[in-house]
């Protein structure tokens, strides 16, 4: 699982995660986004915040770098 499906499944909001796991919204959606690999105290209060184990939750980086460049330096006007 990931966080962003945990948020979706338990109908939390990034802001009621944050009051719950004591992280700030920013850093939950970065890592919901993933765009931020969690520490692993910050993977024990996402976890225990969700009720579920650590090792439940699926942490790496899932943006792809192709849209992560474009994002960046934006797309050409013309193709």
């Amino acid at each position: 699982m990931t966080i962003d499906h945990l948020l979706e499944e338990l109908q939390l909001s990034v802001e009621q995660l944050a009051e719950r796991s004591g992280l700030t919204c920013q850093r939950i959606a970065a890592i919901a986004d993933g765009r931020w690999t969690p520490s692993p105290v910050e993977r024990g209060k996402l976890a225990q915040a969700f009720g579920v184990a650590v090792e439940q939750i699926s942490w790496g980086h899932t943006i792809n770098p192709r849209n992560r460049r474009y994002h960046q330096f934006g797309l050409p006007e013309e193709f």
